[in-house]
This record gives structure tokens, C-alpha cells and sequence, in this order.
């Protein structure tokens, strides 16, 4: 079984918690998820199965989107619930424009400091088991470019803002629950947050571990598992010709006279990532080189 799975992920569980129950429901081995949720989130979580774990990168690469709800007054060392209060305020009194404005400082491509409570990697150890050690104040945080392509505010209700994010890979949106409530001087955290999409998977494809289950046992899975290639559909498609294909998938480059690409790229990179078919069979992700007037393509991802 080589396919995803759009998991509905529940508060209270790890992103390993998931997997685990998906490995002993569907009694698979290979399996791993797309990009964590930590346990007081829910949402959108695609799960890999079998050799379909050589695109969960891929799937962790593109762009997610949420429904969170920020509480201010309250700041915490994690940036969400689960941490230590840092920080208390009763000044609420804070006008509608300003808010609005806190949120757009949040907008586009911008430097945002991630939280100490994190899985990012210091020299090799996360800063989250470093902080937990007492050494958060000799962690040096970079700030790193991530994109907010959209946040909207949804409500505004005493101390709870809820808002909607579209963003890139690697946001925290705690870390723009935490800035906001910086910005506004009154503190703040995230107090509740559900993915809604991560890529081509939403809530409206997704399903309950219950429910993966009850599939698994009804002999209904297939309507609900989906092929590798449906996640890469961002990535041109390259037909190899069937004398190519051995060689190919033996890790041999290929000349342009051997494959077509269908479609154009827009920009002038000089390799990228494709679909590779051979008689309308998906067998991988391929690289495209370009070097001077010479185009190639080799073997990234073998699915066959």
C-alpha cells in the first residue's frame, strides 16, 4: 500500500501518536506524517504510507493554512497554552485600527523569530530539549524569512481574536500570536489553532482515525487513500519513452531526445523537480537539467 491518507487530526495526540495508530489499524510499518501538529492542535495531517514516505518532504514543502485564536493579556514561554505564564495584563482597552494594524505588520514575506519551544535544531540538539534543561538563555534565535500570504481577522470578542492564516513552510503561528500581543504591549498566545489545509488536503478530505478504521474493516479504504503523484501536481510531467525506462530507473541520465516534457517552466532555474511517466504509468520524481543548449533528466524518486 503505497498511497496517503488525509488524517483528522484530534487535540491531545502527538503527530507520532497519529502514525502509531495508523500503523497498527492498517498493520503497516512504513508510515510517517507530512509536518507536525503539536498535541493541543488539530487539523489536516496527511500520513505516507509504504513508499509514498519519499514525497512527505514534498507534501511538507507547501503552503498550509490555519484558523487560530489568539488570547491576549496572557504570555506565555511556549507562545500557546501549554506554557508557563510569563506575563499577565487587564488593559484591554485597545482600539479595533490598532489591533488591525498588528495583524498586517504580520503580512507577506517577513523575518519571524521562532519559539524557543520548538523543534529547530541548535548545533544538533532542539532548542525545545535545551530550553527544558534551563539553557533557554544561551540559545541564539535567528529570525528566518518565512510568507504570510493572507491572515484575516474572523472576530474580535473581549481578549480572544480569531483570525485565518495562509502561510509558508516553516510559520509559526504562534510566533505571530506572540508578536501581535508584543505589538499591542498587552502580551498574548495562542490559545486554540486547527490546520485547515496543508497543500491539496483540507478538512473536507480528511477523516478520523474512527473512521480510517471502520474503513479499513468495510474494505472502503481505496475511496479514501490517495496516489503520490495526486500530491505533485504543482510539478510539470515528463512522458519517458519506453526503451529509456531501464536505464532510467537504474540511475542513468537521460538525453531530451529519450522524454517530453509537458509544459513549459516559467522561470529560468537550472534544474527542477518533475512527474516522471512512462505509457501513462507515474514510476517517480525526476530532476530536469539545463546546461547551456543541453537538457537531461535524471532519478530523484523511484516509486516502481
Amino acid at each position: 500500500m503505497n498511497k496517503i491518507v488525509n488524517i483528522l487530526k484530534p487535540t491531545g495526540m502527538t503527530s507520532h501518536d497519529v502514525v502509531s495508530c495508523v500503523r497498527r489499524i492498517l498493520n503497516i510499518k512504513k508510515v510517517g506524517h507530512t509536518g507536525t501538529l503539536d498535541p493541543d492542535a488539530a487539523g489536516v495531517l496527511p500520513i505516507c504510507l509504504g513508499r509514498a514516505t519519499k514525497v512527505s518532504e514534498l507534501i511538507l514543502n507547501k503552503d498550509k493554512s490555519y484558523i487560530c485564536e489568539l488570547t491576549l493579556g496572557i504570555e506565555t514561554d511556549t507562545y500557546d497554552s501549554s506554557g508557563t505564564i510569563l506575563h499577565r495584563s487587564d488593559k484591554f482597552d485597545i482600539e479595533k485600527s490598532k489591533i488591525i494594524q498588528a495583524f498586517k505588520l504580520q503580512e507577506g514575506e517577513i523575518n519571524q523569530i521562532p519559539p524557543v519551544y520548538s523543534a529547530l535544531k541548535v548545533n544538533g540538539k532542539k532548542m525545545c530539549d535545551l530550553a527544558r534543561k534551563g539553557k533557554a538563555d544561551s540559545i541564539e534565535i535567528k529570525p528566518r524569512k518565512v510568507n504570510i500570504k493572507k491572515i484575516e481577522i474572523l472576530n474580535i470578542s473581549d481578549n480572544k481574536i480569531t483570525f485565518y492564516v495562509e502561510c509558508s513552510k516553516g510559520t509559526y503561528v504562534r510566533s505571530i500570536c506572540h508578536d501581535v500581543g508584543a505589538y499591542l504591549g498587552c502580551g498574548g498566545h495562542m490559545s486554540f489553532l486547527l490546520r485547515t489545509s496543508s497543500g491539496r488536503f483540507n478538512l473536507e478530505n480528511a477523516i478520523t482515525l474512527e473512521q480510517l478504521e471502520e474503513f479499513s474493516k468495510n474494505a472502503t479504504l481505496d475511496d479514501h487513500l490517495y496516489d503520490v503523484d495526486y500530491v505533485l501536481s504543482n510539478l510539470l510531467e515528463v512522458d519517458l519513452k519506453p526503451s529509456a525506462k531501464k536505464y532510467y530507473t537504474n540511475g542513468g541520465t537521460i538525453d531530451s531526445k529519450r522524454f517530453i516534457v509537458k509544459g513549459l517552466k516559467t522561470n529560468d532555474e537550472k534544474s527542477y523537480l518533475v512527474r516522471v511517466y512512462c505509457e501513462n504509468i507515474f514510476i517517480g520524481v525526476g530532476k530536469i537539467s539545463k546546461d547551456n543548449n543541453t537538457i537531461t533528466l535524471k532519478s530523484d524518486k523511484l516509486f516502481i
